[in-house]
């Protein structure tokens, strides 16, 4: 799981939702929630922001450290 998974599902159990909640709430399909819950490398970025936008979150660029030897 990424940090992204984990935040989503962290986030959907502190408020006592179901993912079948938290997909009527978002206005996604319950597959999708699961994938992204799953941690699926390749989700559509404005369903991800439909989410987020539900705990006060959105998606944007973060900053990583990379490794001078790759």
């Amino acid at each position: 799981m990424n940090n992204l998974s984990q935040f989503v599902k962290g986030r959907r159990k502190a408020l006592g939702l179901t993912q079948e909640d938290l997909s009527f709430k978002a206005g996604v399909g319950l597959r999708f929630v699961r994938e992204l819950e799953q941690g699926k490398r390749s989700l559509r970025m404005d369903k991800v922001n439909q989410i987020l936008t539900l705990f006060g979150h959105e998606l944007g660029p973060v900053q990583t450290v990379r490794n001078e030897e790759s």
